[in-house]
């Protein structure tokens, strides 16, 4: 009798390659969040176990911190708070949007206009949007124009310059290259500026979304009766201290939510810059 050995067959197919791959993502995801982790423990163990009981009251442990976030939100508070804060950071961001990117293009199209507003352009960007909150108080008033306009201002300049700058950055080779096929200035702008100005364009929105948050929660600060500065601030004078951080790490997922939203809006509208990379 003839006994019959067979090869232990092998599998390299898709789906052995599917536990190196989820390895992969693994360990990428840890690398990537080592940091913030480690951060977190220590927020976590040092005011327990290495500060002193004076220093503990103003950095209570995160886990208490934690702890006054979910009564926030058990007790509605962070959803009047956050909706307050949206909305304000929302309309100054879309009007400043709105305002910008046709701004920016007309201003990158036209070179004498650009030359003319170049000194304006590099004055007003210079001057703080923090620094002309009393100014803005004082013409619009503590109530919620003054805000918005304040957040317009903020948001108008990074999208603006990165949208002349993402203009001024095309490739002069595909300018001519479609000129040179007999492309209208109108269809040149369409088929060729505009798109590949695109991905500095959202640069600048994304810029100008962490703006209208990081300037709001300023601006809540004073005067504003709602809204997640106004509850920090408030926080912190009724020496709720809890509180006070609960609403800070509100303010910092609220910011990578926002940013990790325009990161995946931009890759959407730059589909084809991503398959010429691939």
């Amino acid at each position: 009798m003839t006994a019959t050995l067979e090869a232990p067959t092998v599998h390299t197919g898709p789906k052995a390659a599917v536990k190196p791959r989820k390895k992969k993502r693994l360990s990428k995801a840890f690398r990537s969040s080592a940091a913030i982790l480690l951060f977190l423990a220590v927020w976590e163990l040092a005011p327990q176990y290495v500060l002193d009981e004076g220093t503990r009251t103003f950095l209570p442990p995160l886990s208490e911190d934690l702890a006054a976030l979910w009564e926030l939100i058990l007790n509605g508070q962070l959803a009047d708070h956050l909706l307050a804060s949206l909305g304000r950071s929302a309309a100054g961001f879309v009007l400043a949007v709105a305002v910008s990117v046709p701004l920016g293009l007309l201003i990158a199209w036209y070179r004498p206009l650009a030359e003319f507003l170049n000194p304006l352009l590099e004055l007003a960007r210079n001057t703080a949007a923090l620094a002309l909150l009393p100014v803005f108080t004082l013409l619009l008033g503590i109530g919620e124009v003054s805000k918005i306009a304040l957040i317009v201002y903020a948001c108008v300049w990074p999208v603006l310059l990165n949208t002349i700058a993402g203009v001024n950055t095309v490739d002069p080779l595909l300018v001519k290259a479609a000129r040179s096929l007999g492309l209208s200035s109108p269809n040149l702008f369409r088929k060729v500026i505009l798109p590949s100005a695109v991905p500095t364009i959202f640069t600048g929105i994304r810029m100008a979304a962490a703006y209208s948050i990081l300037i709001l929660i300023a601006a809540e600060m004073v005067g504003a009766k709602a809204g997640l500065g106004y509850l920090i601030n408030n926080s912190q004078v009724n020496f709720q201290i809890q509180q006070m951080y609960a609403a800070i790490i509100t303010v910092s997922v609220l910011g990578l939510a926002i940013n990790a939203g325009f990161v995946a809006l931009e890759r959407r509208f730059s589909t084809w810059r991503v398959k010429e990379k691939a």
